[in-house]
């Protein structure tokens, strides 16, 4: 079945049937497709779209184009439950939520990605800890998630290869924001990690992928619906991607600010509500909470206790990270060798952010990749970054720009101050919830 064939007939407007799509998975896994003929199809998919069932074909063929894993062996005694984000700036979420998760009962293999587009990528933060094995090996896998409860990972090897292709193509070739590329992407690693029940934060607004509600919403009936239909009990909240999720961007620093959170020291009101939200949903739906309020009650337990930040450590560890991590963050954490304060002109009220230039500068600054084979600076990016509505005086600081030389620091701090509006009047900031879809 030639190549070029498959890329015309969707090219056209076609329709591709369950055979086309399972050669250009095969072709992707063996090589026979080149770069160039799976951005073509990638491309073709995105102006001209992908029906329910060419998206349930490409979902099924990208799951099964390497191993899936089958939990059942190991006797977890608890449900094998996960969540997953569709991007946005410094959504840090996954870090505290799979230990969290972990310190309730839940078993959580939980395959990340990296930065896609302007947002951040799990696994890119996770490689910022030294050691810390983001492609373990299936037993390595297995092992942490037996010990630990949980382990925050890329595809092993052999676990959907196919999207581990197709998703670095999709990364450098603009063709990110396509609703069944996503969908398919989401779930092939989901169902090919053996879940029992599943989360997605869909997120809309200016610094995410759905920049509307109607494009959000779309896209949760989307996730939800092959869900649950091939199998996995699902549900999705949409949240708000207005504004920087937590107080910082940038690989390491959300590491530490993860490490804050999960110590207490500090919790960022819209990161934890959030987390928390999403939390709360798995446990329900992993029948490890009878209602809402119960699972909310054991969450601020496994906070408030240390057992939700000691999982993370016994993961780190599990997965060749420090064992001392938690104790000597500073010890591992690599700081950036400048860091500048970004002045605000006026007086005002944080009226508007322009997150997803946000999340470009932080590629700018060398956190992020313009091509998927550059290397990146996992030190760099935004800390302490005003939310909406706070109120600052001329002078004050908007946020914290870390850099890798003075030059730098600069030129950021004058485009990060450009991305931040100021206003004369107090302005209310969007709740950080919006809504929740479910199968039912």
């Amino acid at each position: 079945m030639l190549a070029q064939e498959i890329i015309r007939t969707k090219r056209d407007g076609g329709v591709l049937d369950a055979s086309q799509i399972g050669a250009f998975v095969a072709g992707l896994v063996d090589g026979s497709w080149s770069e160039g003929q799976a951005a073509a199809l990638a491309m073709a998919a995105f102006l001209n779209g992908l029906d329910t069932d060419e998206t349930v074909a490409l979902t099924r063929a990208m799951t099964h184009s390497g191993s899936t894993m089958d939990w059942a062996g190991e006797n977890l005694g608890g449900p094998i439950l996960d969540k997953h984000s569709t991007g946005g700036v410094g959504d840090k979420v996954s870090l505290m939520l799979a230990p969290m998760l972990a310190a309730c009962g839940a078993y959580v293999p939980m395959i990340s990605g990296r930065g896609l587009g302007h947002t951040g990528g799990t696994l890119d933060k996770m490689d910022s800890i030294p050691g810390y094995q983001t492609a373990p090996s299936s037993d390595m896998l297995r092992a942490a998630v037996r010990g630990a409860g949980c382990a925050v990972v890329g595809q092993t090897a052999d676990l959907a290869p196919a999207d581990r292709r197709l998703y670095a193509i999709r990364d450098v070739t603009a063709t990110v924001e396509s609703i069944p590329l996503i969908t398919a992407s989401i779930l092939s690693k989901k169902l090919a990690a053996g879940l029992q029940g599943l989360v997605l934060d869909v997120k809309t607004g200016n610094g995410a992928f759905a920049a509307s509600m109607e494009m959000a919403q779309e896209l949760a009936r989307s996730l939800v619906s092959v869900a649950n239909g091939a199998g996995l009990p699902t549900r999705a909240l949409i949240t708000d991607m207005n504004q920087v999720l937590g107080h910082s961007c940038g690989n390491v620093l959300e590491v530490w600010e993860a490490l804050e959170f999960l110590s207490g020291q500090r919790r960022e009101s819209r990161l934890r509500e959030i987390t928390t939200a999403l939390c709360a949903e798995l446990l329900v739906l992993g029948r490890l909470a009878g209602s809402h309020d119960d699972a909310l009650t054991r969450i601020d337990r496994v906070l408030d206790d240390g057992s939700a930040l000691e999982r993370f450590a016994r993961m780190v560890a599990a997965l060749g990270g420090p064992a001392d991590l938690v104790e000597r963050p500073g010890q591992y954490l690599s700081a950036a060798p400048v860091s500048r304060p970004v002045p605000a002109a006026r007086d005002g009220w944080v009226s508007q952010v322009a997150t997803r230039d946000i999340g470009l500068l932080v590629i700018e600054l060398g956190g992020g990749r313009r091509q998927a084979a550059d290397r990146i600076d996992h030190r760099v990016g935004f800390s302490e970054v005003l939310p909406l509505g706070a109120h600052v005086r001329a002078g004050d600081p908007l946020a914290v720009v870390h850099a890798a030389d003075d030059a730098t620091a600069q030129a950021m701090a004058r485009k990060l101050a450009a991305t931040i509006a100021l206003s004369d009047v107090a302005a209310g900031a969007q709740a950080p919830l919006l809504t929740r879809l479910s199968a039912d």
